[in-house]
């Protein structure tokens, strides 16, 4: 499993105070595919901007093992292959509004086809409905463990979607400046669509007073 999987799982099956918006939850997705890509080598930060490294090797390649290996989830290999690779590097950022453009349905439907997420059937009408549920899988126990055991990455990603109450900016025991730094742009890119969501919904409200006047 990915971070990306944990997170979804997570933010269907821990309650929260609120909804998860899928144009927040896309971007904290976009997020967690950082944090894979910098742990298994296939990039560096350098300040905010994302330095991709070699370009991954296919698990059964024999050469160096110190090669980046090629995720084996499709959609995180597909994040891999779309780093940009020309100067001036992309920052953390615009990658997470960039990649998290229609994410968030990207991995629902990914847990559909792999038969983690199923649609829900009417009690007394038999076809499914819009609505869907998390199965028993080993992928659903394992995001729980990693959450109940208080994993700062699950946990800071979380906390952008409003599902944990951890502080904005304090990302518990983290000691690496890298995903420091990709929790604190997911916290602010959430942040700022909720303030255009505040702001349309502002102006609409004033237009609507207008025709009413």
């Amino acid at each position: 499993m990915t971070t990306p999987r944990d997170l979804l799982i997570v933010s269907l099956d821990v309650p929260s105070a609120h909804p998860v918006g899928q144009g927040d939850l896309s971007l904290a997705l976009a997020g967690a595919e950082l944090v894979d890509l910098l742990r298994t080598d296939a990039l560096v930060l350098d300040g905010d901007r994302i330095v991709p490294g070699a370009a991954p090797k296919d698990p059964a390649d024999p050469a160096d093992p110190a090669d980046p290996v090629e995720p084996e989830d499709a959609l995180l290999r597909a994040a891999g292959a779309s780093l940009r690779r020309e100067v001036p590097y992309e920052s953390v950022e615009d990658w997470l509004w960039r990649r998290g453009n229609g994410l968030a349905a990207a991995y629902h439907s990914g847990l559909e086809a792999d038969g983690l997420l199923v649609r829900q059937r009417h009690p007394w009408i038999p076809m499914r409905t819009g609505r869907t549920a998390l199965v028993d899988s080993p992928a659903r126990r394992r995001a729980a463990v990693r959450w109940r055991a208080g994993d700062p990455v699950l946990a800071g990603l979380a906390a952008a979607l409003g599902i944990h109450d951890e502080p904005a900016e304090d990302f518990g025991s983290l000691a690496d400046e890298s995903l420091v730094t990709v929790l604190a742009a997911v916290h602010h890119a959430v942040a700022e669509l909720e303030a255009v969501r505040q702001r349309r919904s502002i102006e609409k409200a004033a237009f609507d007073n207008i025709w009413r006047g």
